[in-house]
């Protein structure tokens, strides 16, 4: 199992509640319909080649200047470019698949580091192994692990990439369900973004998988450098559309951290309560977004991937995912009806 999604798992006719996906469970924010009927007519036509407002726009949300915006479409297109760029790709390990794949497409070498047990970054192993030309990728927060970079460690790790030549790709796409203490893109500002690049995107936390809309934040001459290997036109007009809307709906942006936050320590209180007392016995992982790890205490996860099936729930498996093993599954935070029929699943003892 590479990836989450219901679409790509379900059987025919099988009906399941999707906990494999990180999306957020209030969908996307209201009038967003409305906007993309009403851009109807840009479809009919080429976009504007350099996406001169759509980084205007972009540029007032993530609080820096258009010249620093990078636009992709989705995430996955800036980190494949990015990819591209350097000598070697380098890993902490376990995180999203797609690092080491774009790496490989590139015939990049990828020097993998696994994390500390407790999930944090190995600084010390970073400050041995990190030499110039080397793109180093971090989850922030971390996918599959939930958890983000602290920010003394965060800035030890940056100073660590200035001083050895190499560049930093931080990949925030979960950036807006996290805790509100610190914000990568205004910490690296006065740096003029040298040797980084804060990734984050639609996808997630204003629920647009289908809409493929990433975008990022450099510095200039990166964004530039850039700029000179993207394909043309590989923003849709709805994605281009649709930025204005999410970008400024300050109610579905409160209201989606704060029900975010109360689900997952309701999920992570209950989970906590009854992990030995099911079938299926568990054990959660701290968490920081919007998705829980966890590991299966009595069984592998792909038998937590059929018991789970019985009670109508797709979960994600995580034996994909290096340095795991075979008995550990992500779940998302869902709508609290969701949530609650996780937790009678885990609950619910076995019949005799």
């Amino acid at each position: 199992m590479e990836h989450g999604g219901v679409l790509s798992y379900k059987k025919k006719d099988e009906v399941l509640i999707d906990f494999s996906s990180n999306i957020n469970p209030l969908t996307a924010p209201k009038g967003l319909k409305k906007a993309l009927s009403a851009s109807f007519n840009n479809l009919l036509v080429y976009p504007d080649i350099r996406y001169r407002s759509l980084k205007k726009i972009t540029a007032q949300y993530l609080k820096c200047r258009p010249e620093n915006i990078v636009l992709g479409n989705g995430a996955v297109e800036i980190i494949d470019n990015f990819c591209s760029m350097f000598k070697r790709v380098v890993l902490c390990t376990p995180c999203f698949s797609e690092y080491g794949l774009r790496a490989l497409v590139h015939n990049k070498p990828v020097l993998e580091i696994p994390y500390l047990p407790d999930f944090l970054p190995d600084i010390a192993g970073l400050e041995k192994k990190l030499k110039a030309g080397d793109l180093l990728i971090l989850g922030n927060p971390n996918n599959p692990t939930g958890l983000r970079i602290e920010k003394t460690a965060l800035l030890q790790i940056y100073s660590l990439v200035q001083k050895t030549g190499a560049f930093l790709l931080l990949d925030e796409a979960f950036y807006e369900f996290c805790p509100p203490d610190y914000d990568s893109i205004a910490l690296f500002k006065k740096d003029g973004y040298k040797n980084i690049c804060i990734i984050r995107a639609a996808t997630k936390f204003f629920a647009l998988p289908g809409i493929r809309l990433g975008y990022a934040c450099t510095s200039t001459d990166t964004a530039a450098a850039l700029s000179k290997i993207e394909m043309a036109w590989h923003i849709n007009a709805f994605a281009e559309a649709a930025a204005p809307v999410i970008f400024f709906d300050k109610d579905f942006i409160a209201k989606s951290k704060a029900y975010i936050q109360k689900e997952r320590d309701f999920l992570l209180e209950n989970i906590e309560k009854h992990e030995t007392s099911g079938e299926i016995k568990l054990q959660a992982y701290k968490s920081q977004c919007n998705f829980i790890l966890l590991k299966v205490l009595n069984a592998k996860d792909t038998d937590a991937l059929k018991f789970f099936e019985k009670k109508g729930i797709l979960i994600r498996t995580c034996s994909s995912f290096k340095t795991l093993g075979d008995n550990h599954i992500r779940i998302a935070v869902r709508s609290h009806k969701d949530n609650c029929k996780f937790i009678n699943a885990i609950s619910s003892k076995k019949s005799k």
